[in-house]
């Protein structure tokens, strides 16, 4: 038989009511910075996907429906911790302070997210875009700050698809035996590409999986900015205390495609998407605002104008940079650059012409 999954923790519920018990301690300031962030990146995921059926952008993977998991874990973190996201995670990027613009680079095929002028103070690291390889990169950080005597923990982020991969039970194994401080955060968004949920695991959650390595895992609303921030915030604090590992299983939902070289329709009905579409997780943070602290139609309407302003003014500026030089290709692989590469550089012509 199998085991019933159970009840996901929540804080604010779909229409906005929230159970204050359970509430983390957060100005009313605080959560609207969690609010504008939200919206931020609903905003600039909807030009991206214009941006690429324009042509001005390669493949995207958007992120409507995983706004609230995304901030609310980014949120969570010190500056001193680690971050690991993953290729959707556009939002974290936003949360840990990176210029959007810089995002916009990114996805124009120049640069990867990472300020490269103070590599040895590296927090926030690039995209991960093979499934799972970035774990057992963030146990081994956070082994390091360990054995270093840091004051701070690695979170890394990954979705339910990459639970199948070998990296991920490396990571997890690792971790438990040797008490990493490493907050393993999953955002459940119920599809792997077309590959759903319960063709991914016969477990009746993800979260259960921590227990077979020996700690503890938390299943949480993704949608529930508030709980999201909670559960990743007291994972962190255990971490560093000297806890070890957690893994937060975040329940939430892909509203859009995979990538914009996807067509969900394939796989999903649309009752399911309009099912999903009732939980968002922007709209949700919205009522609580306007239930609790005030919030109203004039701070929506301010705080959507500016971030439109912000998305149009950071495309502008990413499209202005310059393209990559030659040399760029051959940079940041290897500390001292190896002979074989060193020759491959010298057959670059200096002013490449595409006959056409």
């Amino acid at each position: 038989m199998a085991i019933q999954a159970p009840d996901v923790n929540r804080i604010v519920a779909p229409d906005g009511t929230v159970d204050e018990r359970a509430a983390p301690d957060l100005s009313g300031s605080a959560v609207e910075d969690l609010y504008r962030l939200q919206v931020l990146a609903r905003t600039f995921d909807e030009k991206a996907v214009k941006l690429h059926r324009q042509g001005r952008i390669g493949t995207y993977a958007p992120l409507q429906g995983q706004e609230a998991a995304q901030v609310g874990a980014a949120y969570a973190l010190a500056e001193s911790d680690y971050c690991f996201p993953t290729y959707r995670d556009h939002a974290m990027y936003l949360a840990r302070g990176l210029p959007l613009e810089d995002v916009l680079v990114y996805l124009l095929g120049e640069g990867n997210y990472v300020d490269r002028e103070d590599p040895a103070d590296l927090r926030t690291f690039p995209p991960a875009i093979p499934i799972a390889t970035q774990l057992p990169h963030a146990v081994g950080v956070g082994m390091a700050a360990d054995y270093k005597g840091d004051d701070c923990a690695a979170l890394v982020s990954f979705g339910d698809g990459a639970t199948s991969e070998g990296d991920f039970h490396e990571g997890m194994n690792f971790a438990g035996v040797f008490d990493a401080p490493t907050v393993f955060f999953c955002q459940n968004n119920q599809w792997a590409i077309s590959v759903p949920r319960e063709r991914q695991t016969a477990s009746a959650t993800i979260a259960q999986k921590a227990h077979a390595y020996g700690f503890d895992g938390v299943r949480v609303d993704g949608n529930d900015v508030l709980a999201v921030y909670g559960a990743v915030r007291d994972a962190l604090d255990a971490a560093k205390n000297g806890e070890g590992p957690r893994l937060i299983e975040a329940v939430t939902y892909r509203q859009g495609a995979h990538t914009t070289t996807d067509d969900p329709s394939k796989y999903r009905d649309d009752e399911e998407v309009a099912e999903w579409a009732e939980k968002d997780p922007v709209d949700r943070t919205r009522e609580y605002l306007e239930d609790a602290h005030g919030w109203t139609d004039t701070d929506e309407d301010h705080l959507r104008e500016w971030a439109d302003d912000r998305v149009a003014e950071a495309v502008v500026a990413a499209e202005e940079r310059t393209g990559l030089d030659a040399d760029d290709i051959f940079e940041h692989v290897y500390a001292q650059t190896p002979e074989k590469l060193r020759r491959q550089r010298e057959q670059v012509p200096e002013n490449p012409e595409v006959e056409r």
